[in-house]
């Protein structure tokens, strides 16, 4: 069964590179990506975030760095489930454009997954205000 998905993106008026580097480094998760979760931190090699409305600790685990612009990650929710998630950082001339692939959960409303998208939409706006300042 094929999952819906709906790509989110965002032009940042800065290197890509840069842009890959603040994004890449899950420390700053936090500061750009609340929906996410908050209280990030490392805790025995692993990037823990405490998951929004007390629902626990969910890790994420980025890819490897790379010179491709690859952020894919995977979410692991305190109830074992594994979200995989693409993210890409791209140049787009002198400027960065990034985009996240959100997709649709097995029982998902049009209404949640609309939800989604703009909660991912923030916060890559809030990423652009970020590295824009």
């Amino acid at each position: 069964m094929a999952t819906e998905s709906r790509h989110v993106t965002e032009h940042i008026d800065r290197p890509a590179r840069v842009v890959y580097e603040y994004a890449s480094d899950p420390a700053n998760l936090a500061h750009w990506a609340p929906g996410l979760g908050s209280s990030v931190r490392l805790e025995d090699g692993r990037w823990l975030v405490d998951v929004p409305g007390g629902g626990g600790q969910a890790e994420v685990v980025f890819v490897p760095r790379n010179d491709f612009g690859v952020l894919d990650h995977e979410v692991l929710l305190p109830g074992g489930e594994i979200v995989y998630v693409p993210f890409r950082v791209l140049a787009d001339g002198d400027r960065a454009e990034v985009v996240f692939t959100v997709r649709r959960a097995a029982g998902m409303t049009d209404d949640e997954f609309d939800r989604d998208a703009a909660a991912v939409a923030a916060d890559l706006a809030t990423l652009k205000r970020i590295l824009e300042s």
